[in-house]
């Protein structure tokens, strides 16, 4: 059984990727936190898949594959809804400080650090939204980073949540999880936050985590959709959040079609996923250091990296005030 809090080693998380590393930001007390995944000094192609419909992002636009702008320094994941968004001024302070970013001529640099957030405040004190992690947070989350990488109720999950089909309350503990795949050269590390409005599935399709009825119980959350049933004050409250890295030598158009063939391992463990009330996006980027066998051999392992990488993050993820997780004593 796996225990939490833990961290992964770099052979079996994002950081397996040579050059990338991770750090987390986390305040128990207010269930809420950010994590950052960091990239070589001198950076990383990246691209991204919007899946959900109710997203929180910044420089989002810079993964475009036409954009002119054709590396990142970082990527923020955030709780704090949109105004998580500000921490990202402390990431780019931390990289303009050791002269990491987007060279603009005489004027110096400008690191590019894309961002996207959660809807943590369901379990924020008194449920208010008036608690974010902020510019000197996320600037603390760039110090603490290295090659292990924290899971379960840390960073941007620690205030997350999974099965929200009964309503907030009804729900159980989303977190951090990571892990890796490879074959031969070739690395796909995968790191997800999970909040989503969707239950999490094992391997063999039955509930892990999700929507817990009056009587304690797992409730099929896309049965309840299917009867025409909703998320009980339902709004742009859940997301999940993933980042996919590699060593292949993908094209910014190879990096879309890894985030959206780690979007489609997502909603094989997330049901329903992508929803009218998720926010989901998946980051992915390259250090381009090997060649791949084929275009599908770096697709083919996030396939196997992101499902692994979604189990832990609830399995480790404790429980907090009155929403349970799989790593309390007592529950599955």
């Amino acid at each position: 059984m796996l225990r939490a809090p833990m961290a992964s080693s770099a052979s079996a998380s994002l950081t397996a990727v040579r050059g990338v590393s991770v750090g987390h930001w986390t305040d128990l007390e207010r269930a809420t936190g950010c994590s950052v995944v960091l990239g070589p000094d001198g950076g990383m192609r990246a691209a991204c898949a919007v899946r959900g419909r109710a997203t929180g992002t910044r420089e989002i636009d810079a993964l475009n594959p036409r954009h002119l702008v054709d590396r990142i320094d970082a990527i923020l994941l955030t709780g704090g809804s949109a105004y998580g968004l500000g921490a990202a001024d402390g990431v780019m302070r931390w990289l303009r400080e050791r002269g990491r970013g987007l060279p603009v001529g005489s004027a110096g640099i400008v690191p590019i650090v894309p961002t996207a957030v959660i809807f943590d405040f369901d379990l924020a004190p008194g449920g208010k939204a008036d608690r974010w992690p902020t510019a000197d947070d996320a600037y603390r989350a760039c110090a603490a980073a290295s090659s292990d990488v924290a899971e379960g109720s840390v960073g941007a999950g620690t205030g997350a949540t999974v099965g929200k089909a009964l309503g907030p309350r009804a729900a159980m503990k989303g977190g951090v999880g990571s892990w890796a795949a490879s074959h031969g050269d070739i690395v796909v590390g995968a790191l997800v936050v999970l909040n989503a409005v969707g239950n999490i599935l094992d391997g063999s399709g039955a509930i892990l985590a999700g929507a817990r009825g009056a009587d304690g119980k797992l409730v099929d959350a896309l049965a309840h959709f299917a009867r025409g049933g909703a998320p009980f004050g339902a709004g742009p409250r859940n997301t999940t959040l993933a980042v996919v890295a590699t060593n292949a030598t993908l094209d910014r158009t190879g990096l879309e079609s890894l985030a959206h063939a780690a979007g489609d391992a997502l909603a094989r463990r997330i049901v329903p996923y992508g929803t009218l009330f998720d926010g989901d996006i998946v980051f992915a980027v390259s250090t381009a250091a090997a060649a791949p066998a084929t275009p599908l051999q770096a697709e083919a392992l996030a396939a196997l990296a992101v499902p692994a990488a979604v189990e832990r993050a609830v399995r480790l993820a404790r429980g907090l005030r009155d929403i349970p997780g799989l790593a309390d004593s007592g529950v599955r």
